[in-house]
């Protein structure tokens, strides 16, 4: 089974399941990400841990530890708007990509606090980037 399969599993459970997560996944602090794709336009839909960060949801382009930004992350760099899903909203919100001592310091809470991400920073040489998402208000 590869990637894609997995989280199409994924996605598939925490929206019949309002959030909640079986096996590896369950209990894990997880939201699902939709980006537009930046050649596509198509809205693609992604499973990413996250942290709180005042009031905010961070995450981090990690990857799995490969050396290459994933897609959506790339998507992020084309157009901030993406959607939020998580237990029981569906929120509009804009990415921002902090720089400096922000990242850094959002980086080590996402590997201090998320199962996995301290092995995925650690199989890469590449610097991988944090993103905030805040909802932007509604009409």
């Amino acid at each position: 089974m590869d990637m894609r399969e997995i989280n199409e599993g994924v996605i598939t459970e925490f929206r019949r399941k309002g959030g909640t997560l079986s096996g590896p996944m369950e209990g894990a602090p997880i939201l699902l990400l939709t980006t537009t794709g930046r050649r596509s336009g198509k809205p693609h839909t992604t499973p990413v841990g996250f942290i709180d960060a005042g009031g905010r949801l961070a995450i981090a382009a990690a990857n799995g530890g490969a050396d290459v930004h994933p897609d959506w992350f790339r998507n992020i760099q084309a157009s901030e708007r993406v959607t939020v899903e998580v237990p029981g909203a569906s929120l509009a919100a804009v990415a921002v990509i902090p720089r400096g001592d922000e990242r850094t310091s959002l980086l080590a809470r996402l590997v201090e606090e998320l199962p996995g991400m301290k092995e995925h920073v650690a199989a890469t040489d590449r610097d991988i980037p944090v993103i905030i998402l805040s909802e932007t208000p509604g009409p």
